[in-house]
C-alpha cells in the first residue's frame, strides 16, 4: 500500500510542477493575446477602445490589474472546472470545444498508426531475434535507419510520391470537405482516405524502432535456461519461441507501448503540418503562433495528464506484476 501511495503522491507532485510551468512558459513568450485581439478587431473596421480591451483581459485571464498570483490561482481553478477560456486564434470558440473537435481526429491518427507500428515492429522483431543470423535479421539495419529520417523529410516524399506524381492520395486535409460531417459511410471512407499518407508516415520513421529493441529482446532471451529447458523437453519450435521466449521479450515493449499511448494526444505537428490535417499538433502550432495562452494551456494541460496517466499505469502495473518492485520502490 505504502508503494502505491507514493507513486500517487509523486505524480500529484509532478502534476502540480507541470500546471505551474504551463502557466509561466506561454506568459514568457514575447507578445500578448489582448493585442493580437485587438488588432484584429482593428482590421475588421471596429473600435478597440479602452472598455473593449479590459472585456478581453478579463475574458482572456490575463488581466493587467491583477498581479501574477491571483491569476495563478484563478488559472488553477480555471484548470480544475475544466474552464480553459477563450481561443485567440478561433475567437470566439471557447478552448474547450477547439480542442473537442480536434483532439478526435489525432488520437484516431497517432493512435492506430502507434498501434499499427507496434504491432509491425514486434511481430518482426520476435521472428527477426529467434532466426538470428538469417536474411530477415539481416534487414533489421535497413528498418533502424528510417528511424532516423526525419518526420518533415519522409511526409514530404511521401506526398511527392503516392500525392503529386502517382496522385493515389490526397495530399492535404483530413477528409473531403463536399461531405457533411458525421457517423455515416461516405464521410469515415473519406477520412480514412485522407489519413492513409499521415498514418504511413508515422509507421514507416517508427516500427524500426520497436524491431530493433524487440529483436534484442528475443535474442537475450533466446539464451536463458528455461528455453534451453524448453528445447530440451522436445517442444515445437513454434511453441517454444511464442510462449516461453517471446512472452517475457515484448514485456519492455509492452510497457513502451502504454508510455507511448499518453504522447498520442500530442499528435506529430511537424506531420499534421505537412499534410494540413486537422489535428490537436496543427492546432497547437496555431496557437503558438498567434501567443494564444488559453489554446496552449489548455491543450498542454490534456498532454501532460494522458502522459502522466499512462506512466501511472505503468507502474501500477509493473507494481503487480514484479512484488519485488514494491518492495524496493
Amino acid at each position: 500500500m505504502r508503494y502505491y501511495l507514493r507513486k500517487f503522491a509523486f505524480y500529484l507532485v509532478a502534476l502540480w510542477a507541470a500546471l505551474t510551468l504551463n502557466f509561466l512558459i506561454p506568459r514568457m513568450l514575447p507578445g500578448n493575446p489582448v493585442d493580437i485581439l485587438m488588432a484584429k478587431l482593428q482590421q475588421r473596421g471596429g473600435s478597440p477602445d479602452p472598455a473593449t480591451r479590459r472585456a478581453y483581459e478579463l475574458l482572456l485571464g490575463t488581466d493587467s490589474h491583477e498581479s501574477l498570483v491571483h491569476q495563478y490561482l484563478g488559472y488553477l481553478g480555471n484548470m480544475a472546472t475544466g474552464e480553459f477560456g477563450v481561443s485567440v486564434s478561433d475567437f470566439p470558440t471557447p478552448v474547450s470545444t477547439v480542442i473537442a473537435t480536434s483532439l478526435p481526429w489525432t488520437m484516431t491518427l497517432v493512435g492506430l498508426a502507434t498501434l499499427i507500428s507496434v504491432l509491425v515492429g514486434t511481430v518482426l522483431g520476435v521472428v527477426a531475434g529467434w532466426r538470428s543470423g538469417s536474411w530477415l535479421d539481416s534487414l533489421v539495419p535497413a528498418t533502424t535507419v528510417l528511424s532516423a529520417v526525419p518526420y518533415f523529410w519522409l511526409a514530404l516524399l511521401l506526398v511527392a510520391v503516392f500525392g503529386s506524381s502517382l496522385g493515389w492520395f490526397p495530399m492535404l486535409g483530413g477528409y473531403d470537405v463536399t461531405l457533411d460531417q458525421g457517423w455515416n459511410g461516405p464521410f469515415l471512407g473519406s477520412a480514412l482516405y485522407y489519413g492513409v499518407l499521415p498514418a504511413a508516415t508515422i509507421v514507416i520513421s517508427s516500427a524500426g524502432g520497436w524491431l530493433l529493441g524487440t529483436r534484442n529482446m528475443m535474442v537475450s532471451v533466446a539464451a536463458e535456461d528455461y528455453v534451453l529447458a524448453a528445447r530440451a523437453k522436445g517442444l515445437r519450435n513454434s511453441r517454444i519461441m511464442i510462449w516461453y521466449a517471446a512472452r517475457n521479450a515484448v514485456l519492455p515493449t509492452v510497457a513502451g507501448f502504454a508510455i507511448s499511448l499518453g504522447f498520442v494526444v500530442a499528435g506529430s505537428i511537424v506531420t499534421e503540418q505537412v499534410f494540413a490535417y486537422p489535428g490537436i499538433g496543427a492546432k497547437l502550432l496555431q496557437a503558438v503562433q498567434s501567443n494564444d495562452y488559453a489554446l496552449m494551456q489548455g491543450i498542454f494541460l490534456i498532454i501532460t495528464v494522458t502522459v502522466l496517466a499512462a506512466n501511472l499505469l505503468v507502474d501500477l502495473l509493473y507494481g503487480l506484476v514484479d512484488p519485488r518492485i514494491r518492495t524496493s520502490g
